[in-house]
């Protein structure tokens, strides 16, 4: 692989126009040929880094999409993170009934036809936690798979309900993954984990929050601090939106972590 590729299951690669001439190839993850445990892989899309060399094992940051969002915001992000130094995959949410909103001024049949009756999104319903996780690991693998990754280089992050699943993963598995970021949640009452809960080995968080949450910050650091996790807070003045210093400051953030473990 000599350019970057932006990879969809089952249907047509929608192409940012900035980074349009390094798309040469399609890859069908679902084709039998594959082996019989990402066979059967849920919709993701899979990013290769511009210039892949094979023989080096890149970071893989796992990314998972805010609410109403998809798999395709992997395709928006990844020009700003990096298109260099991260092999990526985003899998899809799973699917939630959309919630009522202001009725639409489009009043015609086809507009009607055609309103999205669902979203995609990060639920923390019990029933649907086992799911997400096999979801996530299901991409995992496939990225294990398609490209040369560093195993003790895998990150995960999202923005909203995407990121607290980072971040809840993260904290039930630290050993899978080198760190979790989460941006634009305002983590209200939102704690992953208990007082007195211990790590079973380090973990590194970054937490892109808003001025708002610093009373659920503070209090989730001190559980933190105890629970053996190195957590950077970042505020933002715009949590409502996932802005290009959010993505900047996580390109800089998982780069010193890969710094720190070469070798």
């Amino acid at each position: 692989m000599t350019t970057a590729l932006l990879t969809s299951q089952g249907r047509q690669t929608l192409t940012p126009p900035r980074i349009t001439e390094r798309l040469d190839l399609e890859l069908d993850f679902a084709k039998a040929s594959l082996p019989a445990r990402t066979r059967l892989t849920h919709p993701h899309i899979l990013f290769s880094p511009i210039h892949y060399e094979p023989n080096y094992a890149y970071p893989l940051l796992v990314w998972l999409h805010g609410t109403g969002s998809n798999e395709k915001q992997l395709m928006r992000i990844m020009p700003v993170v990096s298109l260099r130094n991260y092999v990526a995959i985003a899998p899809r949410g799973m699917p939630v009934s959309k919630p009522d909103s202001l009725p639409s001024l489009d009043l015609s049949v086809s507009a009607i036809l055609n309103r999205p009756k669902v979203q995609y999104d990060w639920s923390d319903m019990d029933a649907h936690l086992t799911a997400i996780e096999q979801r996530i690991f299901d991409c995992i693998a496939v990225a294990q798979e398609r490209c040369n990754v560093a195993d003790h280089r895998i990150f995960i992050a999202g923005f909203g309900n995407g990121g607290a699943a980072a971040l809840r993963l993260a904290t039930l598995y630290p050993e899978c993954f080198a760190g979790a970021a989460l941006f634009g949640s305002k983590m209200h009452d939102y704690y992953p984990v208990s007082p007195g809960w211990q790590m079973s080995q380090p973990c590194s968080v970054f937490l892109g929050v808003d001025a708002a949450a610093s009373d659920n910050v503070c209090r989730m650091l001190e559980l933190f601090y105890t629970a053996g996790i190195t957590a950077r807070v970042q505020e933002y003045a715009d949590t409502e939106h996932l802005t290009p210093a959010m993505l900047q400051d996580l390109n800089r953030w998982m780069m010193q972590i890969v710094c720190q473990t070469k070798g």
